[in-house]
């Protein structure tokens, strides 16, 4: 087999080329890669969310000296239950609505056939007079001929509707499975991509690097520890107050506001449809304990008790915080409340490396 012959010498001019070269290709392929599996990024960031926020119990379980069995179950072991922690609460609405899906068919097409009454609680309502003429003109008389439903087009809109639905289900049930099977590889791989990802962080930026990436890794899993708690604290403490104002099934209710307490300002879409409720009802005492008690509970778990704790765990700012929250889920959609903190931490953490 012939050798190869000698490389010559590289001009330092033709070797900054081949180092632009080099730089561009690499930008090109990470792009194309990036764009090929665009439609899985979001379930990828989320299970890196996940695996930082049970970074600390996953050291625990593993421990030093695990074998490759070992690290497989507790992998698993830890995916399935963060399959659970999802999946339960939502067969738990599906199974409620498919319990009271008789009696709301029942009920639509009573009220298609003769429309809705209009409630009791009306005339006590400050601009009740409107609300009563509007609702006599386009909801009191048979919803098929009612001016607010007629530019529905009733079977054919429906049918839209579900098919979009389905769709939307489809698509989001196929990014869980996704988001569950990269959180399982991460977890199985986790103390060796940890070590591989900080050698080259340092390897890239140095020290500094290294000491930025655990910041943002710990606000991100603050964050997690914040909504996670502060939203089941705020389902119980308003889950209470639908038990006092005889709220039925206060129980699923409450289930429902911890869930949408997780996502900042997601509670008073919940407590509010029960006010409603309790309103149509003629509850109006109960409607306003769980409009001021929800009120109450989320002005302070929102602005004080989750920017407190995500705060104290990332040392940054209550201002900070509060804008990472909201700015990220603004720009970002419901990952970037976690892109968000760690990217108020990033700043934080070179604004006090540049004031020393």
């Amino acid at each position: 087999m012939p050798s190869l012959p000698p490389a010559s010498p590289v001009r330092p001019e033709k070797r900054k080329a081949q180092r632009v070269a080099w730089l561009a290709l690499n930008v090109v392929l990470i792009g194309l890669a990036l764009w090929i599996i665009r439609e899985f990024i979001v379930p990828t960031i989320w299970a890196g969310v996940i695996t930082i926020a049970l970074w600390p119990a996953l050291l625990r379980l593993t421990g030093p000296g695990h074998d490759t069995r070992s690290a497989t179950l507790i992998a698993f072991g830890l995916t399935f239950v963060v399959g659970l922690f999802v999946a339960l609460p939502i067969l738990f609405v599906v199974v409620q609505t498919l319990r009271e899906a008789h009696d709301l068919l029942a009920w639509f097409k009573a009220v298609e056939a003769n429309g809705i009454p209009v409630p009791d609680v009306l005339p006590r309502l400050p601009l009740g007079a409107q609300l009563i003429d509007w609702w006599q003109t386009n909801l009191a008389h048979p919803l098929h001929s009612s001016p607010a439903v007629v530019g529905m087009n009733g079977t054919s809109t429906v049918a839209t509707v579900s098919r979009h639905f389905g769709l939307v289900a489809l698509r989001s049930f196929v990014h869980f499975g996704f988001m569950l099977l990269v959180l399982f590889v991460l977890l199985r791989t986790g103390p060796r991509l940890a070590d591989q990802s900080l050698r080259a962080v340092r390897r890239l930026f140095g020290a500094a690097g290294a000491k930025l990436a655990a910041n943002m890794a710990a606000a991100v899993r603050g964050t997690v520890t914040g909504l996670v708690v502060v939203g089941l604290g705020e389902g119980l403490l308003i889950g209470s107050a639908y038990e006092v104002a005889g709220l039925p099934r206060a129980g699923a209710f409450g289930l429902l506001t911890a869930i949408a307490a997780m996502l900042p300002f997601c509670a008073p879409i919940v407590f509010c449809v029960a006010a409603l409720w309790l309103f149509s009802q003629g509850e109006t005492g109960g409607a306003i304990t769980v409009l001021a008690t929800g009120t109450i509970v989320v002005f302070v778990a929102e602005h004080f008790v989750r920017p407190m704790m995500i705060g104290n765990t990332t040392r940054l700012p209550f201002l900070l915080v509060l804008f990472g929250i909201l700015g990220g889920a603004q720009t970002f959609g419901l990952v970037g409340i976690f892109i968000g903190p760690s990217l108020m931490t990033a700043l934080a953490v070179m604004w006090r490396e540049a004031a020393r």
